[in-house]
């Protein structure tokens, strides 16, 4: 924790709280309708499903075996970077099924969080759309932890879902 608060000390409280929006954002395509692509989307069961296993997701409220609605609450702890745990809560925002539903951290590592599930048919299938747009604490300190590791952990994390759908769901791609 020194460290920290040597590496910030030269920054002013305006500095620290000023922080860059990011946004990004992935696409997969796969053979099944959006019906179906829905119901296995809209199920918090399946996180862990497509989730790294070195990140060791679980779910720690109630929600197991429901479908997402407006205002449902989803707790949980995962190991996002070396093993360190973090305890994340997100709450579903907007549901319009089964075209797409948002959720947004309300506990976790970001200083906001907010992830959009997009659905659309298309010829053979289904395409997803995610879109992530998200800040992290300590202003410019965040935007190079972000730059360095956040960004391209994201991009990891997603990788694996990608792979993850393909075997559960197929692919277009």
């Amino acid at each position: 924790m020194r460290c920290l608060r040597e590496a910030l000390h030269g920054f002013s409280n305006q500095a620290l709280h000023k922080m860059s929006q990011h946004r990004r954002s992935w696409v997969q395509r796969m053979p099944v309708t959006v019906e179906e692509a829905w119901d296995f989307f809209s199920m918090p069961d399946n996180l862990a499903r497509i989730t790294p296993p070195e990140m060791f997701f679980r779910i720690t409220n109630g929600v197991r075996g429901q479908s997402i609605r407006e205002g449902m609450i989803i707790t949980y702890t995962l190991y996002p970077f070396m093993l360190i745990p973090v305890n994340w809560a997100t709450e579903i925002t907007k549901v319009s099924k089964p075209e797409f539903f948002e959720d947004r951290q309300m506990e976790g590592p970001y200083e906001e969080w907010h992830h959009r599930h997009l659905f659309r048919a298309i010829d053979g299938g289904v395409e997803m759309t995610d879109i992530v747009e998200y800040q992290l604490p300590l202003g410019p300190f965040g935007d190079l932890v972000e730059s360095l590791i956040v960004g391209r952990r994201l991009d990891e994390v997603f990788a694996y879902r990608r792979k993850r759908i393909a075997e559960i769901l197929g692919t277009l791609d």
